[in-house]
């Protein structure tokens, strides 16, 4: 589990180093939509599996959470990020993850999720 953290967060700095590197020449529009391709996807990717961790696991992709935010609205590193993560409609990841856990288990008791997924419910 630890080691599915660390790859992840590595990736996402990674991509974010390289969408901070052509920033300037990037509008806010394409911006955005290069982190949430590249960045956001990335953090999502099997974080339901995440439920119940311990918080440590949570603070690493929070770090990337808040990094992200913070390139897109040019702000420094020490620069409070809740309001640019509300700014953004953007959940902190332990919600993040108890949100795509509640609406897995949603599609699977309405039978809107693959079978293979939900088994007998």
């Amino acid at each position: 589990m630890t080691t599915h953290v660390t790859k992840s967060t590595s990736s996402c700095f990674a991509a974010l180093r390289q969408i901070r590197a052509i920033r300037r020449s990037l509008t806010r529009p394409v911006l955005l939509s290069l982190i949430v391709t590249l960045v956001m996807s990335r953090l999502d990717y099997g974080n339901t599996t995440l439920a119940g961790s311990p918080s440590y696991m949570f603070d690493k992709l929070q770090s990337v959470l808040n990094a992200a935010a913070r390139l897109i609205f040019s702000k420094r590193r020490f620069k409070s990020v809740t309001p640019f993560l509300r700014d953004m409609h953007w959940l902190r990841v332990p919600q993040r993850v108890e949100y795509k856990l509640s609406v897995f288990l949603y599609r699977c008791l309405h039978n809107l999720a693959p079978k293979y997924h939900c088994g007998e419910l």
